[in-house]
């Protein structure tokens, strides 16, 4: 044990009464708590790739909207 730091307890009980079930849902709730993952982090998506692309849009009207009908939006 020479390697190893002695840690202090995590997690104390200061009631006497206490019994061993709810010592024990304690435990389970903080065990839960702590042991969230972290979630990976996302590459954003390239636009050429976004699938509202695909979708139609309404063509304008009026002076020009020829030109405008092949321009990205």
């Amino acid at each position: 044990m020479a390697d190893q730091e002695v840690q202090a307890p995590l997690l104390k009980v200061v009631n006497a009464d206490a019994t061993p079930e709810e010592i024990a849902a304690l435990v389970a709730v903080f065990s839960a708590l702590g042991s969230a993952a972290v979630e990976p982090v996302k590459k954003p998506r390239p636009a050429w790739s976004n699938p509202a692309r695909s979708v139609r849009h309404t063509h304008h009207h009026g002076d020009g909207a020829w030109r405008a009908s092949g321009l990205p939006r």
